[in-house]
């Protein structure tokens, strides 16, 4: 199944002042939240790719035009450093295709600059391309494909550290309760599309807020409820999060790395 990733928007509250690499090129541990991504989803078995790219491409190109197997794979260097033998490689078997989608193109304009990649398919899977989980994707198509529903998405808790105040009329505070405990659902990405999403995204819409919204009045978009991990990695304070978990040995996205990540079977099960 093809994965489309988003990749060009500008992500400007991730700028530290240190560098200007595009947000899906911020490193976690030795490789980009990009990588991490795809890794996921070829830890399913989906290793085709769809790059949609805008700012900062030629990052996004250069890494993997000079991609380097022994940042991640065990391997046997000899003879003096002229041979190198790979114990495993990472995306021997993935197919990508870069495409440029334009500097300011919203996520609805880029998947439909990439539609003749997708439109043969029965269902293809997109997604933003700094958000990490550990969700169990094929339980997630497979409720789609089960279902008939044309979209879905990962509905995720808020993730504000913030605390909602319930308070009387003159003010006095009754209750503070976490975000994360509200009855609420923010949109967590991870999407299972049909190509028929087409037909309900228009020249300079927005997927999430048109299109999506006119497959729910239809009752054909799913979401599906996670409480498992999920984080975004939007801001600096989001991206250290994922740092320490990488350097603590704790990161439960990396489905596909007993070192790092939990241990898991291929259907995401612990």
């Amino acid at each position: 199944m093809k994965v489309v990733l988003f990749c060009g928007g500008y992500g400007m509250r991730m700028r530290d002042g240190t560098s200007d690499a595009p947000k899906p090129m911020v490193m976690v541990g030795d490789r980009p939240l990009l990588w991490h991504v795809m890794r996921y989803y070829a830890h399913f078995g989906h290793t085709d790719f769809v790059l949609c790219l805008g700012y900062g491409a030629s990052a996004v190109k250069d890494f993997f035009l000079n991609y380097d197997e022994t940042r991640s794979n065990d391997f046997t260097l000899s003879e003096g450093g002229r041979k190198i033998e790979l114990a495993s490689s990472d995306i021997e078997d993935w197919t990508i295709t870069f495409v440029d989608t334009g500097l300011k193109a919203t996520i609805g304009e880029r998947l439909l600059a990439v539609r003749k990649h997708v439109e043969g398919e029965e269902m293809f899977l997109a997604n933003y391309a700094d958000t990490l989980t550990d969700a169990p994707l094929p339980e997630i198509i497979e409720r789609v494909r089960a279902t008939g529903a044309q979209a879905s998405l990962l509905a995720v808790p808020p993730q504000s550290s913030h605390h909602m105040v319930e308070f009387t009329a003159e003010g006095h505070v009754e209750r503070l309760r976490p975000m994360r405990e509200m009855l609420a659902y923010e949109n967590g990405g991870y999407f299972v599309l049909r190509p028929s999403v087409f037909d309900v995204l228009h020249e300079g819409e927005e997927l999430v807020v048109e299109a999506f919204a006119r497959l729910a009045e239809r009752k054909e978009l799913l979401a599906y409820p996670y409480h498992g991990f999920w984080c975004p990695a939007d801001t600096l304070k989001e991206r250290a999060e994922l740092e320490a978990l990488y350097n603590h040995g704790t990161a439960p996205w990396m489905l596909w790395d007993e070192l790092h990540g939990a241990d898991r079977g291929s259907d995401g099960s612990a």
